[in-house]
Order: structure tokens, then C-alpha cells, then sequence
């Protein structure tokens, strides 16, 4: 069989820009939601022209992993290929579907936390857990949805699951952009902490049983709230036009 031969010249600037942003994405130098420096700020620091860094740029989008916005700049949008592509699978989905996937990731997570967790991933739940709770009291509930991101993503890592952390690092970005953040009223704010209070008994006393249950529950509470909202916000039913009007 007749071999391929492999090209000679190298690697074009643009595609080597391209490797070199992409890299500094994934390892946060760009976190997730960040406005990139401005087009000449990144001229000047990279030594590049300005085609040859407009053309990388490009690529990223294209590639999903930066958004350019008209009139506001490029934002970070996903931190790799692969989280790009869950964001937009998971924007496309039923939400039902969505909140069952982060059941079935949770709910086992959750379990492997409480057979697994070391002492200092059970006091950074606890710390996480009481943060929320001032968050809430205080009526920051953009803070406290950060916080509870924050809560799950340290759950799953207790878990000790290398394959499941990477994974759930990168679907975590695709289900909160999917789910959205909706407000909570005062109980269902209560009874959402309370659960997470719950969660953490159960990874504290090694109840693999309970800690599974306890993120089906808030999973469940999640699916409550996420179908009781659109009616809230619609009010009462208006009456139905005649027809042939």
C-alpha cells in the first residue's frame, strides 16, 4: 500500500496562534464568560498582525470556544471543543431531558462522594453550603446560584471519579446555560437549602443511600420549580378568543 506523505512546511502563524490560544483558554487564562483583551492590547503582546490575529480569532469562533458580540467585544464562551459542543446540545434539548442527565450524573456523584470524600472536601461542602445560606439571606441570589455551581462541581470531585470530574467540568457550563437561572421565592429558596444541608449530612455520615437521594431531591425541586415558573410568570389564563376572530 502506497504511503501518505506527510507535509513538509510547517504550521502556518494563524494555526499556531490558534494552538496557542486555545491552550491558554483551557488552562483558565481566560476563564469562561471573560471579555478578551481588546484587538491591539493583543497585537502589541503577541507581536502579530493584525489579519494574522483576526484569522485565529476566527478559528476560535468558529471552533465555538469565543463569541464575538457586535458593538462589545469577544467573549470567552466555552473552554474547549468539547464544552462548546455540550452548551449547544444542551441549549437544543428538551429542558426535562437535561434536568434528568444532571439527575443520573448527580445522583451517582453524590454516592461516590460519601463512600470517597476526604476531610477537607467535607469542611470546603460545608463552607460552600454556609455561603449560600448568607447569599440567600442577604437576597443575592446571582451570588448564590455561583456558590451552588460551585457546591456540585466540589460534590462530584469528592467523588474521586477522574473521568466523571472532566466530564461534569465540562456538561456543568452546558446545564446551567441550558437551565437558566429563574428566582426563587422564600420557601422554595428554604426548602433548596435545606436539601443541600441534607446532602451534606449524608457525605459527612458515609450514607452513600442518603446522599443519593438527597440530589435526586434537589434535582426533583429544580424540575418543580423550573414547571411551576412559566405559569407564575404567565398570571391568570386569559379567556380564549372566539373563533373566527
Amino acid at each position: 500500500m502506497k504511503r501518505i506523505n506527510a507535509p513538509r512546511r510547517s504550521a502556518s502563524l494563524s494555526a499556531q496562534l490558534v494552538d496557542s490560544l486555545r491552550s491558554h483558554i483551557e488552562a483558565g487564562g481566560w476563564p469562561v464568560g471573560t471579555r478578551i483583551p481588546p484587538e491591539q492590547t493583543l497585537i502589541e503582546e503577541l507581536g502579530v498582525g493584525r489579519s494574522t490575529l483576526r484569522e485565529a480569532l476566527g478559528a476560535l469562533v468558529h471552533l465555538g470556544l469565543l463569541e464575538a458580540r457586535v458593538g462589545d467585544g469577544t467573549y470567552v464562551r466555552a473552554s474547549s471543543e468539547l464544552q462548546s459542543v455540550m452548551v449547544r446540545r444542551a441549549s437544543s434539548a428538551q429542558r426535562n431531558n437535561v434536568l434528568e442527565l444532571r439527575t443520573v450524573l448527580e445522583e451517582y456523584a453524590s454516592g461516590a462522594a460519601a463512600l470517597r470524600r476526604s476531610e477537607d472536601q467535607l469542611r470546603w461542602l460545608k463552607e460552600l453550603v454556609a455561603d449560600a445560606d448568607a447569599a440567600c439571606a442577604g437576597a443575592d441570589m446571582a451570588a448564590a446560584g455561583d456558590v451552588d455551581a460551585l457546591f456540585h462541581r466540589a460534590v462530584v470531585r469528592a467523588g474521586g471519579n477522574d473521568l466523571l470530574i472532566e466530564v461534569y467540568d465540562y456538561l456543568g457550563t452546558a446545564l446551567s446555560a441550558s437551565l437558566g437561572g429563574l428566582p426563587w421565592d422564600t420557601a422554595g429558596a428554604e426548602e433548596h437549602a435545606r436539601l443541600h444541608r441534607r446532602l451534606v449530612d449524608a457525605i459527612e455520615a458515609r450514607d452513600e443511600g442518603g446522599a443519593r437521594a438527597a440530589a435526586a431531591a434537589i434535582v426533583q425541586l429544580t424540575r418543580d420549580h423550573e414547571a411551576e415558573a412559566p405559569r407564575a410568570a404567565e398570571g391568570p389564563e386569559a379567556p380564549r378568543a372566539a373563533e373566527g376572530q
